[in-house]
């Protein structure tokens, strides 16, 4: 697949963690940058069924899992018909997921949380390995947010940049005269022998050898970093920081080990709320895996050294500061209250400084680290 998605390593590599792991994954991005493509190309390649669907402000419940079977409904028996749709689907694929609207809601959350459809009397057990979502934005609403809280990573899908255009126009083209997945059959397609392709009863396989990866040699550092992640102002439940052990115990499985590293702890790189909290998250993290030195066998994507956005820096340290104006302005409050915001204030600060020293353009860092040194000296003050 990376072969063919120019620039997109990022989120295959988080596809295929969160296959394994039995966990969705929300892909946040403008229109035209292949979320669908991606998606598609998987369960393809998978051999498996893929339900895919464009949400709106007017989608029904029978429009993803089925309507009702009109023959048992005369009988008075409320029965779904499921073929081809959500329900019997080995990988779904919900577009526009912050559409949503009420009608679907609770069907959504608790076909997420549950991989199950309750509607009346009738229980459906999904077959879903994985659910995927994307959007051109983030939840605003409180219902929203509860459906997007479903998804345990996240990543952005952008244009690639300039410099990779070319391999992306022939690879796209290349596409074009590539045969649709049942053509030419026995033949093998995207590079694989006949019988020799991954499929989604592969991964079931793997999934149940989840439980057998010890990751006791690493919980200690996960606590830590868990603490860190949440003093930094990041929500972590504790029902998340369970459920992230699945995945650090799928890179480690991916990686063909029965023993957690701290390396595999990369992907909590990708449980940002919000895109202002990449940086800092992504800081913490990098910070928690380089305590242990780089070995073989380690997840490529651990060590991988992403170029910090100046930009999105520059926003934070914005924030840090008016912040520190609002407590300096507003009403007196106690010592130790004071105390404990400096505090908060100076540790993010300090994430956000050592980013600033990585940014490539000498004029954007010279800006961004006088920002910085300035927002020190406040800090440093006494209120």
């Amino acid at each position: 697949m990376k072969a063919v998605f120019i620039g997109k390593e990022e989120i295959i590599d988080l596809l295929g963690l969160c296959l394994v792991a039995g966990e969705n994954l929300f892909i946040l991005g403008p229109p035209g940058t292949a979320k669908s493509a991606l998606v598609h190309d998987l369960g393809q390649r998978l051999e498996g069924t893929t339900f895919s669907y464009l949400l709106t402000r007017f989608t029904e419940p029978n429009e993803l899992f089925g309507p009702f079977d009109i023959r048992r409904l005369r009988d008075g028996e409320l029965v779904t018909n499921t073929e081809g749709m959500l329900p019997e689907a080995s990988l779904v694929f919900l577009d526009e997921l912050l559409n949503a609207n009420s009608a679907i809601l609770n069907s959504l959350l608790t076909s997420l949380n549950e991989k199950v459809l309750r509607r009346g009397r009738e229980t459906l057990h999904l077959r879903s390995l994985m659910f995927v979502a994307a959007s051109n934005h983030l939840p605003q609403e409180e219902a929203l947010r509860a459906l997007f809280d479903r998804f345990l990573l996240r990543v952005h899908c952008g244009n690639v940049a300039i410099e990779q255009l070319t391999q992306v126009l022939e690879s796209g083209w290349s596409l074009e005269a590539r045969p649709s997945p049942n053509a030419n059959a026995p033949h093998a397609a995207n590079g694989h022998a006949p019988g020799s392709r991954p499929t989604f009863d592969a991964v079931r396989d793997l999934r149940n050898a989840l439980p057998a990866i010890d990751l006791a040699p690493v919980r200690a550092a996960y606590v830590e970093l868990v603490h860190r992640i949440r003093y930094s102002g990041l929500p972590v439940s504790d029902r998340r920081a369970v459920k992230l052990q699945r995945l650090i115990a799928a890179s480690a499985l991916l990686c063909g080990r029965r023993q957690a590293r701290l390396s595999d702890m990369w992907m909590l790189q990708n449980i940002w709320d919000t895109e202002e909290q990449q940086e800092v998250l992504r800081s913490l993290v990098q910070k928690a895996i380089a305590q242990e030195p780089a070995a073989d066998g380690d997840h490529p994507r651990a060590f991988t050294q992403e170029t910090p956005d100046a930009e999105a820096l520059a926003q934070d340290i914005q924030k840090l500061h008016d912040r520190w104006t609002q407590l300096a302005a507003g009403p007196a409050a106690t010592q130790a209250e004071s105390a404990g915001e400096a505090a908060y204030l100076r540790d993010r600060l300090s994430i956000l400084d050592g980013r600033c020293q990585w940014v490539q353009d000498p004029e954007h860092r010279e800006a961004l680290t006088a920002a910085t040194r300035q927002l020190w000296e406040k800090l440093g003050a006494k209120k």
